[in-house]
């Protein structure tokens, strides 16, 4: 049994905590905000305890476990935190807001001999990781060139700090992470990125970016990523390889197509069922890395995992302020 306190009792911070309440292998023993009138309402709603801070918990109670869900910035300081006190973590991406941060996080877990688990929850999306086998299957052939789009309504209030796009990142940070990290995945080391995008001209409340990554294998992946979407949330991806081609879009009801050119020239296209997920995306990477807490076993995502996706957003982040190509060491 895993004892988890949950730091952060917003949006995310809510969605784990009541994960880790209907998982049979995990307890939360306290929920810690600042706010202590959110932590005290999601901790009622929970029947455990509320806390301002994760050191006041420490203090009072037994656990095994911190599951970091605060704004970006403050994530190093907490993973601090909890690492000295011995306790697991998993951290929301991204794992930090600069890749200096990010080393430190990994290097002060390995020194405390305790588990970073970093929260890339497209990894456990049902669509996502059909792809990901389709890819490594050879149902296309050899992948050549990818698109991916990922766009959410725009942050217009100014308050908010996802807004401010030196503190969040902005769409590279925050938002295309997810695809940098699933390609990461699926194609291994990113040679060389470059971006355009509104990040050095902090328009306020919104963002868009092109990114490109060209991998150490041959690959080059093209991805876009909005902040300023009117309609909400929406996410694409196509994969072109030598065989044929892999497309997903959020908004169709047959959402997976695989397309094939024959010896003889004609077209033939697949579209692959529905899935049906009874448990989220999100309860997925949470139950397993309890389970890998419980086993003994290195989490799926890891500290070197979050480390690598920074190094990318960072390095497309210093393209669009620079208009320069980054080659990565």
């Amino acid at each position: 049994m895993q004892r988890v306190a949950v730091v952060g009792a917003g949006t995310m911070g809510r969605t784990h905590a009541n994960i880790y309440a209907s998982m049979p292998n995990s307890e939360v023993v306290a929920i810690c905000d600042l706010r202590i009138e959110a932590a005290q309402e999601l901790a009622d709603s929970l029947s455990t305890r509320a806390f301002a801070k994760l050191e006041d918990a420490l203090k009072e109670i037994e656990f095994d476990v911190v599951d970091i869900c605060t704004p970006t910035p403050t994530h190093l300081d907490n993973i601090k935190t909890a690492a000295a006190a011995g306790k697991h973590i998993a951290c929301e991406k991204p794992l930090a807001r600069t890749i200096s941060q990010a080393m430190e996080a990994q290097r002060i877990c390995e020194e405390a001999g305790v588990t970073l688990f970093v929260g890339h929850v497209v990894r456990w999306f049902p669509e996502y990781r059909r792809l990901k086998a389709l890819v490594d299957s050879g149902a296309i052939g050899e992948t050549v060139m990818v698109r991916a789009t990922r766009g959410n309504v725009a942050f217009g209030d100014s308050d908010n700090w996802f807004a401010n796009l030196q503190m969040s990142g902005g769409a590279v940070l925050d938002l295309i992470i997810h695809d940098i990290d699933w390609l990461r995945w699926c194609y291994g080391k990113v040679r060389r990125v470059y971006a355009k995008g509104l990040y050095a001209s902090q328009v306020s409340g919104m963002d868009h970016t092109l990114v490109t990554l060209r991998f150490d294998n041959g690959v080059i992946a093209h991805i876009e990523g909005n902040w300023a979407r009117p309609d909400g949330f929406r996410t694409e991806v196509e994969i072109a390889g030598t065989e044929g081609l892999l497309e997903y879009s959020s908004t169709k009801s047959m959402p997976l197509i695989i397309k094939h050119r024959s010896s003889d020239g004609t077209n033939a296209t697949t579209y692959v069922p529905d899935f049906v997920a009874t448990r989220t995306p999100y309860y997925c990477e949470l139950e397993h890395f309890s389970n890998c807490l419980e086993d003994g076993k290195t989490p799926d995502v890891t500290g070197e995992d979050g480390v690598e996706a920074i190094r990318i957003c960072e390095a497309a982040l210093k393209s669009i302020s620079t208009g320069e190509p980054i080659t990565l060491a």
